[in-house]
């Protein structure tokens, strides 16, 4: 999935980007890997990352990145809250 390029939120400066545009003082696209100094390889296998590190794991490493990544989160006092709360 490739993303647009970022818009500015304020509109003069939206309208100026796109007078640019219009004009070709600067172009409408993202810089390739090679115009950001980055390797085309290392850039393709950055977008896969992701998915093949969950392709990879168990349902329970999974399951325990979950739970850390929950506890990080909310901690134990939320926990207690919510708890208290139900009864």
């Amino acid at each position: 999935m490739t993303k647009s390029p970022k818009r500015p939120r304020d509109l003069n400066q939206w309208a100026k980007r796109m007078v640019d545009i219009a004009t070709g003082v600067v172009e409408d696209r993202e810089p390739t890997p090679e115009e950001r100094g980055i390797d085309p390889a290392a850039s393709a296998m950055w977008k896969k990352g992701g998915a093949a590190r969950a392709k990879s794991l168990t349902e329970a490493e999974r399951s325990a990145i979950a739970k850390k990544a929950a506890e990080g989160r909310w901690g134990k006092d939320r926990a207690a809250l919510v708890t208290k709360e139900r009864v």
